[in-house]
């Protein structure tokens, strides 16, 4: 079994988009905390842009799915949280030039 690493987490995670903004939830800054145990097991605490989110369910199982094609991957949890709250700072800088239209 290979180690997982947080870049194979990562970039299997910027396939799951906001369907509302068109953004991967990486490059959104929904993405809190990323720890993966010498089991391959991944733990993921991550927000929605806000506690109303219609789309939390669907962004949640577009995940998981994602999590699914790594291989050698263990249990997946993924922990929505609060805090911080989201604000629309945590977007990437990259994304955000792009959104600007530069």
């Amino acid at each position: 079994m290979e180690q997982l690493k947080i870049s194979d987490v990562t970039g299997v995670l910027k396939k799951c988009m906001d369907p509302e903004l068109g953004i991967n939830i990486v490059d959104l800054g929904l993405i809190h905390d990323i720890k993966i145990d010498k089991h391959n097991n991944i733990k993921i605490k991550l927000t929605m842009t806000s506690a109303m989110c219609p789309v939390t369910s669907v962004i949640l199982a577009d995940a998981e799915l994602r999590l699914e094609e790594l291989a050698d991957h263990g249990e997946v949890d993924l922990e929505l949280e609060w805090e911080p709250m989201w604000n629309p700072d945590m977007i990437t800088p990259a994304i955000k030039f792009t959104m600007m239209g530069m």
